[in-house]
């Protein structure tokens, strides 16, 4: 109800937001009437039987405990949530009714009354059809079987959502409506209240779903804290004698901004409103500014812990945990060829990305190029470490083995940037460190020459430090002060917070709640913490939650009609039987997804196109795979990667509305040319991955 007040439940707006006001409010009080306000009785009415169910039998919670607890207490949520939202509508259809203008609000307050009595006899006659007349008539209505086959319906029924969708009417209210209308044509009352009832039942009851609000309450406390924008700030200050130092900060920062909020929309705000202003004083070029922003925020539905990976996870019915790994080396893959892009970019042309000037350019010492090779190979080798942990090789020697390790390697790696004796000795460790790693893995193979050749490169570069040529009263430039400090802390809770969960130590929803209390703990001790602040940070979570979470149920039941109709089974032997081969049938999959994604977000392709498209999928034959689990995953990374691809395609493309309304001096059709740049390597990664 909340959400509905707040208008944040998802629509398909790209022609709903080109409409005038009185266009809009017309629309949005025609579809409350006809949508919100049926689906949400009978949401009410048939969760309110269903609790009574479970009070009268005492029904417990069959779990894996001695302790069986009530169901019906929870359930008092279903039928108390429906009726708030029921009532919630009614100011929304009169806030409606008044922005329409005279002539129309006319019209609809002389048909309210008609309304309010057919709708009344309506639900009567499905639930008390003894009490009206002409109940007993209307039962026989919907015993009556179609002329229509069901998979027909199915047809029809999707027709319906897409036509609906596309008007702009809240997607949540227009599934649990249509999937009431159909479901009660092609199958039967009985069975449309019990998919409903269970499906719903059943998303309150998945504990993955509990680890949404909890990591986007982590990632919204660390934005609100300024860690971003620290972050941003100091490696801008380490790069500024770089070309296209900016384009580099902006993507260091999105990558680990997307870990930890997985939204798409705050990463783009974000880095504009913290880039945009400095790239413009820098005279960057626009396009590939544009481009470099849009495409680092949508990272965030990719690298994990991915708020859509959390909600595919029951879609494709697949370990999250496996879609989280799986999405590792795709993310870091994007990143880099947008890195390597921006930056050949600027040194064919240096304009498009010109060193800052000497006012923003920190003091540092002779040897900043050392210092520079220095702290990257010590970041190389504390991810190789981490990716070791997570391995779990280390756990073989001793209990939680990855931690003490990494801890460890943190601890020396302190001691090195302070100490110019522990330097010199562990720069030649950690050589080799690397090649005897490298050689376990790869054996003497190219990969391992290339690799280790460029270990030995920045050992050879850092070497005017280690060497006699730097005093023994060296310290590195402060510009690394700043830097680590930005740096540290959120890497560490996102590494805590996703380590837990790849090494098997904690549930999604058990690491969600770690990181969301570090996060207030970061905060604390940044001395950014206000209650106010707080309150309005669980207001953001709260938002963006509702529309996923309500969503997630809707979906389901509208998914549980539309598999009992047949209509999925009708169209994967309708596609099978064309003679095509699987990787065919695959791309037109990935095509489809695609352009569905340019006016629709990811939760509704998630949550209803993929569950239609996935027993096709289910049925094509890929040698690549040994088991149908394995492809799953494979398909999941592939749906992450084409979705965040439609993120960055204009003209509907939301990412670019969302930095264009931060940085208003940019012309759209500059912040579209350069997204366009980001969607072709995108679909170079997404080939890559095939």
């Amino acid at each position: 109800g909340y959400g509905l007040m707040r208008g944040v439940h998802i629509r398909a707006d790209f022609l709903y937001r080109n409409w005038s006001d009185k266009t809009q409010a017309t629309v949005d009080a025609t579809l409350y009437l006809l949508f919100f306000i049926p689906s949400m009785i009978f949401f009410t009415i048939v969760s309110a039987k269903f609790w009574w169910l479970a009070y009268s039998a005492s029904e417990t919670m069959q779990i894996d405990s001695a302790w069986g607890p009530l169901l019906w207490p929870a359930r008092t949520a279903m039928p108390v949530g429906g009726f708030l939202l029921l009532i919630q509508g009614i100011p929304e259809i009169f806030r409606a009714l008044h922005k329409m203008g005279k002539d129309h609000e006319r019209l609809f307050v002389r048909a309210l009354p008609i309304y309010v009595i057919v709708l009344l006899w309506l639900v009567l006659a499905v639930f008390t059809p003894d009490l009206v007349p002409g109940g007993e008539w209307f039962t026989d209505l919907m015993k009556a079987r179609p002329s229509l086959s069901k998979p027909t319906i199915g047809l029809i029924m999707l027709t319906a959502m897409l036509f609906v969708i596309f008007i702009g009417f809240p997607i949540s209210f227009t599934l649990i409506f249509l999937a009431f209308i159909f479901g009660i044509w092609g199958a039967n009352f009985k069975l449309t209240t019990l998919l409903f009832t269970l499906n719903t039942n059943s998303t309150m009851l998945n504990d993955q779903l509990m680890a949404v609000p909890l990591f986007v309450l982590m990632g919204i406390v660390m934005e609100t804290a300024g860690l971003m924008e620290r972050l941003f700030a100091s490696i801008q200050m380490i790069m500024a004698r770089v070309r296209g130092s900016l384009y580099i900060a902006v993507l260091i920062v999105s990558t680990i901004f997307a870990a930890a909020t997985g939204i798409v929309g705050a990463s783009v705000t974000l880095l504009g409103i913290m880039a945009g202003a400095t790239m413009n004083r820098a005279k960057y070029n626009v396009q590939l500014a544009a481009g470099t922003i849009t495409a680092g925020g949508t990272l965030g539905i990719l690298i994990p812990p991915s708020i859509m990976l959390i909600v595919m996870g029951p879609v494709l019915e697949v370990s999250t945990l496996d879609l989280f790994r799986g999405a590792f080396i795709p993310g870091a893959l994007l990143a880099s060829l947008y890195l390597i892009y921006t930056l050949v970019r600027c040194w064919i042309n240096p304009e498009l990305g010109p060193i800052l000037s000497e006012e923003d350019q920190p003091e540092t010492s002779k040897f900043y190029g050392a210092e520079v090779a220095l702290v990257s190979l010590g970041i190389l080798t504390l991810c190789r470490i981490f990716g070791l942990g997570l391995s779990g090789i280390f756990g073989t020697y001793l209990p939680f083995g990855g931690f003490f390790v990494l801890a460890g390697a943190l601890g020396l790696s302190y001691l090195a940037y302070r100490n110019l004796n522990i330097l010199r000795l562990l720069v030649p460790l950690t050589v080799i460190f690397h090649v005897c790693v490298s050689v376990a893995n790869s054996g003497l193979s190219l990969w391992t020459f290339v690799f280790c050749g460029f270990v030995v490169l920045l050992a050879l570069l850092g070497a005017p430090i280690y060497r006699k040529e730097a005093a023994s009263d060296f310290y590195f430039s402060y510009v690394w002060d700043e830097f680590f400090a930005g740096l540290m802390p959120p890497t560490i809770l996102i590494s805590f917070a996703l380590g837990s969960i790849l090494l098997g130590f904690a549930t999604p929803a058990e690491a969600a709640a770690m990181g969301a209390f570090g996060a207030i703990l970061l905060s604390l001790a940044y001395r950014k913490f206000t209650l106010g602040g707080f309150f309005e940070s669980m207001i953001k979570a709260l938002e963006i939650t509702v529309l996923i979470m309500f969503l997630v149920a809707a979906s389901n039941f509208f998914g549980a009609e539309f598999s009992s109709l047949g209509t999925p089974k009708m169209m994967t032997e309708a596609l099978l039987s064309l003679d095509m081969s699987p990787y065919v049938v695959l791309i037109l999959i990935m095509a489809l997804i695609f352009l569905l994604g340019w006016p629709l977000e990811w939760v509704p392709i998630v949550l209803i196109v993929v569950p239609i498209l996935l027993p096709t999928v289910i049925a094509l034959d890929l040698a690549y795979f040994d088991s149908t689990y394995d492809m799953l995953v494979w398909f999941g990374i592939l749906v992450a990667v084409n979705l965040q691809t439609a993120w960055l395609s204009p003209p509907v493309a939301l990412s670019a509305y969302f930095l264009k309304g931060v940085v208003p001096s940019w012309d759209l059709k500059d912040i579209y040319f350069g997204m366009m740049q980001f969607m072709v390597i995108q679909l170079v990664g997404l080939a890559l991955l095939f």
